[in-house]
């Protein structure tokens, strides 16, 4: 069984996808997915950036004949991408390829995680057992100057409505420094952010998440991917519903928060 899977979305929509995406292993598994995703997909036999395969132009203009060949090569496809797009859909059936249309965005209802959600899309294809939970595994990484034990912040989102005041990360900091070290990290979209380790790759940024202490973030992917190493997590939590959204791992507490100033020091 040769099988494709298709996954667009940011990093934390890929990320609460990966325990459905395990349970679509084949004999031989792939996976399209974002160009910075590519590298936390590790149990694929490959894996490729969406935008490098032509299928957004599929629909758009003829169907390039490579990519036809391609997708035709595949006994089995299931799809996150095109859902919404009826013309895709259509052709794509047309075409008579051997493609399962999944819904992209859990469906509403109360307390239902994302990561169920999607798991239970994916068993009306094939059979798994999952504990749900996300997982990027990393190689043990020599400790460097950062010293035996330190604490990551990254304050920043895709939206910042879901962003805790930048203030109120820092008197958190300052908190923390009574203990530890503090590093901070951002992304290269992330707003300006003086002496922030930024690491481009997905995988490595990972890796070293998995070596700190705690890490603290809003509701973001990159807070996922600092959970699904296993590092000591506090997420939090505003106008985003953490029933359905909220990392897991064995090590997460979720706080939700309202707007405004935490005490000053005194």
């Amino acid at each position: 069984m040769r099988r494709l899977v298709i996954r667009p979305g940011a990093i934390g929509d890929l990320i609460v996808s990966l325990p459905a995406l395990e349970c679509l292993r084949a004999d031989y598994l792939e996976v399209w997915t974002a160009t910075a995703n590519v590298p936390l997909v590790r149990f694929a036999g490959r894996v490729r950036g969406i935008a490098t395969t032509g299928l957004d132009l599929l629909g758009v203009t003829a169907p390039p004949a490579p990519l036809l060949e391609e997708l035709r090569s595949f006994d089995s496809i299931v799809s996150w991408y095109g859902a919404n797009r009826p013309e895709f859909r259509e052709l794509t059936s047309s075409l008579g390829l051997p493609i399962a249309f999944l819904q992209a965005l859990p469906a509403h209802g109360p307390g239902r995680h994302a990561t169920d959600f999607y798991l239970d899309q994916v068993r009306s294809i094939a059979s798994c057992v999952s504990d749900g939970i996300p997982r990027i595994p990393c190689m043990p990484v020599p400790r460097n100057v950062e010293g035996e034990n330190f604490a990551v912040i990254h304050p920043f989102s895709g939206s910042p409505r879901k962003n805790w005041p930048l203030e109120n990360f820092r008197y958190l900091a300052r908190e923390l420094e009574r203990t530890m070290p503090v590093l901070w990290c951002a992304g290269p979209e992330d707003p300006p952010l003086p002496g922030a380790v930024q690491i481009p790759n997905l995988y490595d940024l990972a890796c070293w998440l998995a070596r700190a202490s705690v890490y603290v973030g809003n509701d973001s992917g990159i807070t996922h991917l600092a959970a699904a190493v296993g590092t000591p997590v506090l997420a939090l939590f505003g106008p985003t519903d953490p029933a359905v959204w909220a990392p897991r791992g064995p090590h997460v507490q979720v706080v939700r928060w309202q707007t405004g100033p935490l005490p000053s020091e005194t």
